[in-house]
């Protein structure tokens, strides 16, 4: 790759103010140069150099959780009872074979692209986004699933997700990591969560875990009750034991919070589950939109971010919300938190995904030394507001190009 410039009537560099007339240079080796005012950065002879009038140049959105192997299911899972909803998309995904998933992922991380989305945190069990990722030169975490509500399971269910792990890993980059991910309280047994954390920690490998997500969720460990635990019950398995445990405090107690842990959702929590996922050092992968589309609720961000947990955005899957939109999400959130500024919203779905992730040494900001992940987005230029709230108010209409490590990999048409 080529030495890149780029400029832009505003440039967002997160961790520092906005600058007005802002270019960065971009290195041979994807990762930025410099960054400032445009007069100020260096213009090598023959470097190739784009400048946008109108638009806004900022990090790379990171997108904390999804689902790519989904795409193309979008609109075809009418069910609205959360239980009804799963089954059915276990129905769906059993039609399609292993290339149709790859193909899927591809389809899927084309579109994260072009809403500017850089950085993707992915659960599936097909390993079709993890291929999809190193194919086109992305950047992100692919957390392969697992699953086993049945203590008897937890041998078979180790052993077959660490040969899978086994398989994946030969295709991991240094942009692109390998995680697990024990599904959720509802498909993973207590014994289960436990024999992957164990492995993971002695692997070094993050972890992702849907939790505290549904009603029905605390039900079934609070009360040993609801739809989930008839559907345990009609398969022989044991109900969680002992009872009275919220799903925070069922995954501490089985060892699976951690630094390395991703909580996914997070929405049904007391003052007390907050505190145990500020001790652990655990990080929550906040998606309103999905939340809001299933009916779980409204996630407690600000009491979240007061205790000082680490918390990024994520859009879930087109199955959830149709279009993956990071941005979108955002807006969402600020209605949880209305002391949020657009500056820090922008923040949330940029730096703090990526300090959700672990990479926020790497990505995230625009600043000398980490990878040049970027996006253009068009601007309004008598619209008025800060740069920060005409980028919030934007979507992927608006997306001009997005870079990965200084690789340009979507261009409006």
């Amino acid at each position: 790759m080529r030495t890149r410039r780029l400029a832009a009537r505003w440039l967002i560099p997160v961790q520092a103010p906005p600058i007005e007339r802002g270019a960065l240079l971009i290195g041979s080796d994807g990762r930025i140069l410099a960054v400032g005012p445009d007069a100020s950065i260096p213009r090598p002879i023959d470097t190739p150099a784009e400048k946008f009038d109108d638009a806004v140049i900022l990090p790379g959105l990171i997108n904390t959780h999804t689902h790519l192997e989904l795409t193309g299911f979008e609109h075809r899972v009418p069910e609205r009872e959360f239980t009804a909803w799963i089954r059915r998309l276990r129905e769906l995904k059993a039609t399609r074979s292993s290339a149709e998933y790859v193909e899927a992922a591809r389809r899927g991380l084309a579109s994260c692209f072009a809403s500017g989305i850089t950085t993707i945190a992915d659960t599936g069990d097909s390993g079709a986004v993890i291929q999809a990722l190193v194919e086109a030169g992305g950047s992100g975490i692919g957390y392969q699933e697992v699953f086993g509500p049945h203590p008897g399971q937890t041998e078979e269910s180790l052993a077959g997700l660490q040969a899978r792990v086994s398989e994946l890993r030969p295709l991991a980059t240094d942009r692109v990591n390998i995680g697990v991910s024990p599904h959720a309280p509802y498909t993973v047994s207590g014994q289960l969560f436990r024999a992957v954390s164990d492995w993971a920690r002695s692997e070094q490998l993050p972890v992702a875990v849907h939790v505290a997500e549904s009603p029905a969720e605390s039900e079934l460990l609070l009360q040993g009750a609801g739809p989930f635990a008839e559907a345990w019950s009609a398969r022989g398995i044991p109900l969680p034991s002992p009872a009275g445990r919220t799903p925070i405090r069922w995954l501490a107690e089985h060892g699976a919070l951690s630094e390395q842990t991703l909580c996914i959702h997070a929405v049904q929590l007391d003052g007390r589950d907050v505190g145990w996922l500020a001790d652990s050092g655990a990080a929550v992968a906040h998606c309103p939109l999905s939340n809001r589309a299933h009916g779980h609720g409204e996630a407690p961000l600000e009491a979240l971010l007061e205790s000082g947990i680490r918390v990024g955005l994520g859009t879930d899957s087109v199955v959830s919300v149709g279009r993956l939109d990071l941005l979108a999400e955002a807006r969402a959130a600020a209605g949880l938190v209305p002391s949020l500024d657009a500056d820090d919203l922008i923040e949330l779905c940029t730096l703090s995904g990526a300090r959700a992730l672990g990479l926020d040494s790497e990505a995230g900001s625009l600043l000398p030394g980490k990878w040049a992940d970027c996006v253009v987005v068009r601007i309004r230029p008598h619209s008025g507001g800060t740069p920060a709230e005409q980028v919030l108010s934007s979507g992927p209409r608006d997306v001009l190009r997005t870079y990965v490590g200084g690789k340009e990999v979507y261009r409006s048409p």
